[in-house]
């Protein structure tokens, strides 16, 4: 296979990965060490996200044929980029709490469930609850009603027994 045909099998991959993709992270990892990245992308794994470092210039041929070409401009320097399939929030939590600890990894910018977002929009969702998270609190505040009806009734029939 020549260089060409393999440039662009790596652009169609990475197409393929934006078109896909719930959400997508462009990172700038320059400042951290091997071992920081190791423990990143370890992480990330078991987030299920995937994390790979792609030229710039291929990065943005990609984006060409996606109509994310508004990711261009992010796409300058060392930049990795997190792909999740999954869950559209996984990527800005896990990146985002390394960022707390290595202040070296920068967040650029992302698109997450089809929206391009910035590193401001990216923070906050970093901070939402995780999916199971929501469900939780969605279903805490669905049984409140249930359960204070149920603790009046037996109020009512405790104080009938005496």
């Amino acid at each position: 296979m020549g260089v060409r045909e393999e440039k662009q099998q790596i652009v169609e991959t990475i197409a393929t990965k934006l078109r896909d993709s719930k959400s997508t992270l462009l990172v700038d990892y320059r400042g951290l060490d091997v071992s920081q990245v190791t423990e990143l992308r370890k992480q990330l794994r078991e987030a299920g996200v995937e994390f790979k470092v792609y030229k710039n210039t291929l990065a943005r041929r990609a984006t060409k044929e996606t109509d994310w070409t508004e990711l261009d401009q992010f796409l300058v320097g060392p930049t990795a980029i997190a792909f999740s399939e999954e869950d559209p929030i996984a990527p800005a939590k896990v990146i985002a709490g390394f960022a707390k600890e290595n202040e070296e990894l920068e967040i650029k910018a992302g698109v997450v469930e089809g929206q391009l977002l910035e590193l401001d929009e990216l923070k906050e969702i970093a901070e939402l609850p995780s999916h199971d998270g929501l469900l939780s609190m969605l279903l805490s505040v669905l049984q409140a009603p249930m359960r204070n009806f149920a603790l009046a009734t037996q109020a009512v029939a405790d104080q009938k027994e005496e």
